[in-house]
């Protein structure tokens, strides 16, 4: 054990095409992705008692660290018939006194015209965040970022996965590692309500994958201006296979993920058994989360096996499509997203992307000496840049010149397309 791990200092590593993403500031300083990403990260020291991945991640359980966000629901009806159902949009507000004993602590639903209220015509920044595997906005890792963007003056919402943060589902399907078409309607109905606003995005774990799924499926068209994930799984297949081969990772992770969605499926089991390729039983006698993808996620989605499932849900090839400003933060010692799931090579051949990995820091871990987590640092500072500092009308104009000029690279008898699917994600 070296002793910058010792006194909890982390190494940082930067990946990125040779040529990155040019990008000029409302200055007319010219930069790239790559050195504006190098300006934003501060060193990484971490707590150096919990000094590998496996203390960094059980750490999340354990803390009392608690930053108070306060929000207020609202229920969408998804627009695309073939993924009928409901499902919730929780925006941060300002803290209020009442209380829903059905819902996440301090969150209510928003009375008839308060959505109306929170300001149409204004040019805040606002921020989409996508929570990780059964989660939800009560989720601790990400009121990290959302209490300081909130308090500088951004609006900001989380999308809750279907079935998720005690809300109910009102078809047979839960969420998916593919569910790109709730964020989908949401930033297109955010675009229609508050034109003025530049939108940005960020996802946790699970959730970064939805969203590089989704950057992908958008393409230079995407109505976000930058991105943000933090422990992206990036490659399920491999993943999978990472917590299956190692006894922490299968009777620890596995099996905690696997009871949590157990959990999650009992809640809504009424619904969702009214699919008839689900055999309830065999859902309620899993007891790890390939398991539960095997019985439920295949059964839902027409996937023959959980492997076909990760493979085409992975958001590593997607990656390739991405052509908005990507920031990926990543630690290499992450137990759950592991480090040989991370596309390094697809990273190098994307100029729109910027990886960062830290030595350590486990799965949405990070956690500094005092109260703070390191990886809030750079993902607020980079979103921060790019609203504030960088001419995003000149970024918009790169991406779309870009796509113009751009060699078709997918096309053709012999090309490789990175966002081929089986499973169909938009509305013909």
């Amino acid at each position: 054990m070296g002793f910058w791990r010792l006194i909890g200092f982390a190494k940082t590593t930067f990946y990125s095409h040779e040529e990155s993403l040019p990008l000029n500031t409302k200055a007319s300083k010219a930069t790239t992705l790559l050195d504006l990403c190098k300006s934003v990260t501060p060193p990484c020291w971490l707590n150096p008692f919990l000094l590998n991945g496996h203390l960094q991640t059980c750490w999340t359980i354990l803390t009392r660290q608690n930053p108070l966000v306060y929000y207020k629901r609202t229920v969408l009806a998804a627009e695309d018939p073939a993924f009928e159902g409901t499902f919730t949009v929780d925006f941060v507000v300002p803290p209020y006194e009442d209380a829903d004993p059905a819902l996440p602590p301090r969150t209510t639903y928003f009375t008839r015209g308060n959505l109306e209220s929170l300001g149409k015509d204004d040019d805040k920044p606002m921020l989409v965040t996508l929570h990780g595997l059964s989660g939800g906005s009560h989720e601790v890792y990400l009121r990290h970022v959302l209490v300081p963007l909130f308090r500088d003056g951004w609006e900001a919402c989380v999308v809750n996965a279907r079935g998720c943060a005690q809300s109910k589902i009102t078809s047979d399907m839960l969420f998916n590692a593919r569910a790109t078409w709730d964020i989908r309607q949401v930033v297109k109905w955010l675009r229609e309500i508050f034109p003025r606003r530049p939108l940005f995005g960020i996802g946790f774990s699970l959730g970064g994958n939805i969203l590089v799924n989704y950057l992908g499926e958008e393409g230079d068209q995407c109505l976000l201006e930058a991105a943000v994930v933090c422990s992206n799984p990036w490659n399920l297949d491999v993943g999978s296979i990472g917590l299956q081969n190692s006894w922490l990772g299968l009777h620890l992770y596995s099996r905690a993920m696997g009871a949590n969605l157990k959990n999650l499926f009992e809640l809504h089991v009424k619904q969702i058994s009214k699919n008839p390729r689900i055999n309830v039983d065999k859902v309620r006698s899993i007891r790890y989360l390939h398991e539960f993808d095997r019985e439920l996620q295949c059964s839902t989605w027409g996937y023959p096996t959980e492997g076909a499932y990760y493979r085409d849900a992975s958001s590593c090839d997607a990656l390739l499509a991405v052509r908005i400003p990507l920031f990926a933060i990543h630690a290499e010692d992450d137990p759950v997203a592991v480090k040989e799931a991370i596309p390094y090579q697809e990273i190098q051949q994307n100029p729109f992307a910027v990886l960062c990995t830290t030595r350590l820091g486990g799965h949405l871990g990070w956690f500094e000496s005092g109260a703070g987590r390191w990886f809030a640092k750079p993902a607020i500072q980079f979103l921060r840049e790019m609203a504030f500092t960088v001419d995003l009308a000149g970024c918009r104009h790169e991406r779309h010149t870009r796509a113009s000029q751009e060699e078709k690279p997918f096309s053709g008898d012999r090309a490789f397309d990175p966002m081929r699917r089986r499973l169909r994600t938009q509305a013909p």
